[in-house]
This record gives C-alpha cells, structure tokens and sequence, in this order.
C-alpha cells in the first residue's frame, strides 16, 4: 500500500500549499493584486512558531493561534503602509511594490536576526499508525486535519459571516458595494488579514513538518502557491484549495518515480501548461473584456 502513503504525504504537503493560495487568490478576488509578499508572511508565522513553541514553551496550538493573530497583523500593516494608496495605480507599479515589499520582509529578517536556519523543535511524539497496510506518520494526519479545519472555516466565514458577504460584494463590484454602504477599506484589510493568518498557520504546519527554516524559505512555497492558485482558478477560493491538493500529490508523485530533483520543475511545468490550455484555471471560467 505504498501508494496511499504517498498519496497522504501528498495531501499533507499539497494543504500546506492551498493554505498560502487561499490568500494570494482571496486578494487578487478583491482588487486583482498578486501579492508576492505573501510567501514572507508564510515565512514570518514559521518563525512566530518557532520562538513561541522553543522559546516561550507555548504548545502546538497555542502557537498556530499566536502565528495566525501577529500574521493577520502583519497582513493588515502591508496592505495599509504599502498598498492602499496603489488602488488606482497601473498593475505593474502594484506588482513591483509587492516584489520589493517581499525583499524587505526578507532581508529585514535577516538584518534582525541574521540568515542561519533554525531546527524547529518536536511538539508531537512521532508515531506512525497502521491504515489498510500503509504506515501513516502522525505529523501528516496532523496537518490533514488542521488544514481541513482552518479551510472549512474559511469558508464558513466568507459564505456565512457579515464580513464574507461583504467581501464577495466587494469581489463582484467594488463601485457597486461602496454605493450599498460596505466599508471597502476595512472589507480589504479583513480580506489581507484573513489570508495572512492562513498562511501564518502553514508556516507553523511546515516547521512542525519539515523541522528547518530559515529567512529565504518563503519563496519557494510562496511561488508554489502561486502556481496552485493558478491552476485551480485564481480569485477562486474552493480553487485554490484543490489546486494546492493537486500540486502537492503531483510533487509527491514525481519525487516517489525516482525524479527528486524534478519536483521543483514540475510545478512550473504544470503552470506553463495551464496558462497554455486553460488560463482560467480548473474552476474558472472564461470571461471576455471590451478594450
């Protein structure tokens, strides 16, 4: 049953990846902004986690919560300091500031603290269960049931929440939604808070997952996500979702095949061939413009 242990590894590295998308694609659903930034928000939660669990001594939970609560923080500050007052401006003047947004965060981290990884520290006995023949690590359920969780929430608070049906009026006409009386500034601002905490949780999931981190290890996965998003729809929540799941189970499978040195390369693989057959993604839909 190798197979099925590979599929959960799978799962489990592809829900680290639907955790980041969800906020590159809850953004560009709001004011179409690629936020490039946010691999270093990832990054900052891997590190509040860090301190919190081997500093602080707070447990798991305690520390995803404390992650999620500075991110959602740090989310806000971006989008407040850097790009609220680029709202009107060209698309390529938004997309360099965030390029350069990420630069800082990046580097500032490491003027702060230097660039030296950190080996973050167990906070679960590693145990492996039985499931139909296959040996199932407890991290991987771990992150599974963590990420099905914060997801199912997410959904629950766009779909049933005041500030989710604010945040959809203001996805399909921003105009439209400031007439009705929505605050747009503070519906954006939830929007960036919502979707740090995400990926501040998936900072601590990776650590917990992976043990090292460092300043830089926040690109990687942020352009991942970016792919995930991509492929499943960007601007599409429950598309970001399956096409982190789909990245995920893809690298798992190119690694399991003996082509290790190919997973990286498979992702943007897989977002060369989306863009050529189907720009859209899997959940999106064509749309024409008038020019």
């Amino acid at each position: 049953m190798e197979w099925l242990q590979q599929l959960i590894n799978g799962i489990s590295l592809g829900s680290i990846y639907a955790l980041i998308a969800l906020g590159y694609t809850m953004v560009y659903g709001i004011i179409k902004l690629i936020n490039f930034a946010h691999g270093d928000v990832f990054m900052i939660g891997a590190f509040i986690g860090f301190y919190a669990i081997a500093g602080w001594g707070l447990g798991f939970f305690p520390a995803l919560l404390l992650a999620m609560t500075v991110c959602a923080i740090f989310g806000v500050l971006i989008e407040r300091i850097a790009y609220k007052r680029l709202r009107n401006a060209t698309r390529i003047a938004a997309l360099i500031t965030a390029i350069g947004v990420s630069l800082l965060i990046e580097y500032g981290v490491i003027y702060v603290r230097g660039a030296q990884p950190e080996a973050y520290p167990d906070v679960f006995a590693k145990k492996s269960f039985d499931v139909f023949g296959a040996q199932i690590s407890s991290q991987s359920l771990l992150i599974l049931s963590v990420s099905i969780v914060l997801m199912i929430l997410l959904q629950f608070i766009v779909h049933k929440t005041k500030i989710g049906k604010a945040m959809r009026a203001v996805s399909h006409d921003m105009d439209a939604a400031r007439l009705m009386g929505i605050n747009v500034n503070n519906t954006i601002s939830a929007t960036f808070a919502i979707g740090s905490a995400m990926a501040g949780a998936a900072g601590v999931i990776f650590g917990v997952y992976y043990t090292k981190i460092d300043p830089l290890m926040g690109i990687i996965p942020g352009l991942k996500a970016f792919v995930a998003a991509v492929l499943g729809g960007i601007g599409i929540i429950p598309g970001a979702m399956v096409g982190g799941l789909v990245l995920g189970v893809v690298e798992t499978v190119v690694s399991a095949f003996g082509f290790s040195l190919w997973r990286d390369a498979a992702a943007f693989i897989i977002l060369i061939l989306i863009l050529l057959f189907r720009p859209s993604g899997i959940f999106g839909k064509n749309a024409r413009e008038k020019v």
